[in-house]
């Protein structure tokens, strides 16, 4: 049995593509199965609330082998590590009493970071309170996603540029969440690994915020050019969208990235297969060319 968390997020919903014909028994915790597709909904069995819940968690990862734990983000909440810490809690109440055998997480690249990284810093400590309960346990570690491109959408159909409180000559690490999905489906599937260990996944490519406009540039057939903001522009911009605790911690995330919080994971991390790229021809250009 795997059950899969955020089935309807990001990357949730493609690991749940990649396995749902894979003849497993999968269960899903969603806060609104309505939002499944139907045929995913006809395969899976379902579990409504949120995977906060000590109930909902005991009834989901009850005979489960193998769970696949993202915790939502929320930019409403207060300080990050307490929200990652007290979503993650019922879940290693339920992962121990139930004897759940391997445990996939989506964390971040740069644990060993000496410094606060704000909601990379409660990543680590979730990763911290799984691996506390003895389970057999994969840390998912990425960078910079490709998809927070998205964000400057209507800015780049528009006027043709994007912002990051980034210099335009600073190498960004990079994924891209199919990459993601695709490593978090291999492991579920997988029934032989044990022990507790880190995965990085990374783009084959590096690159400044310069060279990704070029890129896009390239790709899309029209100049797009990159401009920097300053921190205190982007914070307050976020300002707008999340609770003051939540906008520091954000901003302490993007100040660790600028200082190369990713840097030594870097070293030791095997390229995945999609490119910055080919995810613009494959998925961006689309979403750009889309009325």
């Amino acid at each position: 049995m795997i059950v899969i968390t955020t089935p309807t997020g990001q990357i949730g919903q493609q690991v749940l593509e990649r396995i749902v014909d894979s003849g497993k028994p999968i269960r899903v915790i969603a806060r609104d199965p309505s939002r499944l597709p139907q045929r995913v909904r006809d395969r899976v069995e379902v579990f409504q609330g949120s995977h906060d819940d000590m109930d909902v968690v005991s009834k989901a990862f009850a005979g489960a082998e193998s769970v696949l734990w993202l915790v939502p983000p929320n930019p409403q909440s207060g300080n990050s590590t307490e929200y990652y810490l007290n979503f993650t809690r019922p879940a290693c109440q339920a992962i121990r009493s139930l004897g759940v055998k391997r445990v996939v997480g989506v964390s971040s690249l740069g644990r060993g970071f000496s410094r606060n990284a704000g909601i990379l810093t409660a990543a680590f400590e979730m990763d911290a309170l799984i691996e506390s309960t003895g389970v057999s346990y994969r840390s998912l570690r990425m960078p910079y996603f490709m998809e927070n491109m998205f964000h400057d959408l209507e800015s780049i159909k528009s006027h043709g540029t994007f912002y990051m409180p980034t210099a335009g000559d600073q190498v960004l690490p990079l994924c891209a969440t199919r990459d993601i999905a695709s490593t978090a489906a291999a492991l579920l599937l997988d029934e032989s690994w044990s022990g507790q260990d880190s995965v990085p996944v990374v783009s084959p490519d590096s690159l400044t915020p310069n060279e990704m406009a070029h890129v896009l540039s390239e790709v899309l057939e029209r100049p797009i050019r990159f401009q920097q903001v300053s921190i205190a522009e982007y914070k307050a911009t976020l300002s707008r969208f999340g609770s003051e605790a939540w906008v520091k911690d954000y901003m302490d995330m993007v100040i660790a990235q600028n200082e190369g919080i990713y840097d030594d994971d870097l070293q030791k991390a095997q390229p995945s297969d999609t490119s910055f790229r080919t995810w613009c021809e494959e998925v961006f250009k689309l979403a750009v060319l889309a009325p």
